[in-house]
């Protein structure tokens, strides 16, 4: 018999966005909303530097082959 239960639920990085925009909503903090929304955009960038920094040297790499 198989579990349909699921280990589900938001995480950290997902409440802490959700208590910077309450926080900016109800004006307790004055921040620009890109460092409101910085707890969703700032994983993807550092995924994609990281990727980036992957493929350079890769390249570097077979080319130096």
């Amino acid at each position: 018999m198989e579990s349909t239960e699921s280990e589900g639920g938001i995480g950290f990085v997902g409440a802490l966005a959700i208590l910077f925009i309450a926080l900016k909503l109800m004006g307790y903090i004055a921040w620009s909303w890109w460092w409101v929304l910085a707890p969703i955009w700032i994983p993807f960038a550092f995924l994609g530097a990281v990727l980036m920094v992957m493929g350079v040297l890769a390249l570097i790499f077979k080319l130096a082959a």
